[in-house]
């Protein structure tokens, strides 16, 4: 018996289809396929979850100084001028960053294996590209999704029966966030 469902998809098809599918769901919070589908999404979901869950607290901050470009009113560079040049003038900046360990770094590398970038677009410019964010999906697994299950023993999503689709009848679920 198989590991896997194959999807009647080849190989590169199907794993696009899947990681296309659970970046969705952990974008959005729940998506309608069929229960098939579901089911393959969920396996994958559920690591990439618990591997987050695992490794949120597993970092140090660290205070850094760094130099910045001093701007003006108008948000441009204050220049002077040096032996007959114009240089930017800068300032020295204190930031805090965050610095993973190891298996954090790790664990982050391989949910960029699996997620596909987002962008977002704001709904006031929709279809405009000037305006586009892109999100940083494993930042929102670590930061938003973790918190949330870091009590909880596994069992991140919920898979709930719709019903058969009209063109094929299809059984479609909901596969949702708990």
């Amino acid at each position: 018996m198989a590991k896997y469902r194959k999807l009647s998809r080849t190989s590169d098809q199907r794993k696009a289809l899947l990681r296309s599918q659970v970046t969705s769901l952990l974008y959005h919070g729940k998506i309608v396929t069929t229960e098939a589908k579901a089911k393959e999404i969920r396996k994958i979901a559920e690591g990439l979850i618990a591997m987050a869950v695992r490794e949120k607290d597993n970092f140090e901050t660290i205070t850094v100084t760094a130099k910045a470009p001093r701007k003006d009113a108008e948000g441009k560079r204050v220049k002077e001028v040096v032996d007959g040049k114009k240089k930017t003038v800068y300032d020295e900046v204190q930031k805090e960053i965050k610095k993973d360990a190891p298996s954090r770094l790790h664990a982050r590398r391989e949910m960029l294996k699996v997620l596909y970038p987002v962008k977002e677009v704001p709904i006031k410019n929709a279809g405009r590209k000037k305006n586009t964010k892109e999100v940083d999906m494993v930042k929102k697994l670590f930061e938003e999704i973790a918190p949330k299950y870091a009590d909880r023993n596994g069992g991140y999503t919920r898979i709930v029966k719709i019903g058969p689709r009209k063109g094929d009848a299809a059984m479609e679920v909901l596969i949702e966030l708990v």
